[in-house]
């Protein structure tokens, strides 16, 4: 497949992304997709990725997510339908379908390659800083979570079931993912853009909790 090639089967997989997740409402909508996928061509570029095994990983990493589809084996095979259509290599497309497969936190399989860590760094960024505490509202909100109980426990050593089946609060997730993700970031990139970012989510926890206590 030569370059011209490939850009247009980024773009004809963007279009599709876009309109499949366009009106998602838990915080994994086609603009979580576009920020992933501009972050992780950053990181691609500073690291010395594959940028079209990485940009289409991106583009289509959330299409099997357990989160937005019935059955991820559907969601692999749709994809994997879709690279095929497109007449993208054979390796390219196991891949980019290994990425897909690996790169989710619930899962935390080991990544065989360079091109898995740079995807997972730009999606683990999109779950920290600014965006990620405003997505972590918004999925709570969309799940029917509560906003913070001061008397449940934060949940350590969960298997994947327990991680998606649980009802912690918007809260706990801080403690439950998000700010495990800095200590976990695979490029020397993604650990550079993590800092700033786990250090906001820091901030807001202190102020969160005193204003909860009537002292903000």
């Amino acid at each position: 497949m030569g370059e011209q090639e490939k850009k247009q089967t980024v773009k004809s997989t963007a279009d599709w992304v876009r309109d499949r997740l366009l009106t998602e409402s838990t915080g994994h909508d086609w603009y979580h997709i576009e920020r992933v996928t501009e972050m992780a061509k950053a990181i691609a570029a500073e690291e010395g990725a594959d940028l079209f095994v990485v940009e289409m990983a991106a583009l289509l990493h959330d299409l099997a997510d357990d989160k937005l589809v019935a059955s991820e084996e559907e969601g692999i095979q749709e994809i994997n339908n879709w690279l095929v259509d497109r007449s993208v290599e054979k390796a390219d497309s196991a891949h980019i379908i290994e990425i897909i497969e690996t790169i989710s936190f619930s899962k935390g399989k080991p990544l065989r390659t360079l091109e898995a860590k740079v995807v997972q760094d730009a999606d683990r960024l999109d779950a920290i800083g600014a965006i990620g505490i405003a997505r972590t509202f918004q999925y709570a909100g969309a799940k029917g979570h509560v906003l913070y109980d001061p008397k449940a426990n934060v949940r350590t050593e969960m298997t994947k079931a327990e991680y998606r089946s649980g009802q912690g609060s918007a809260i706990h997730h801080f403690y439950e993912k998000l700010l495990l993700l800095k200590d976990r970031m695979n490029t020397h990139t993604g650990k550079k853009l993590a800092e700033s970012r786990h250090a906001f989510m820091e901030q807001f926890l202190k102020r969160f909790y005193a204003e909860w206590d009537g002292n903000g």
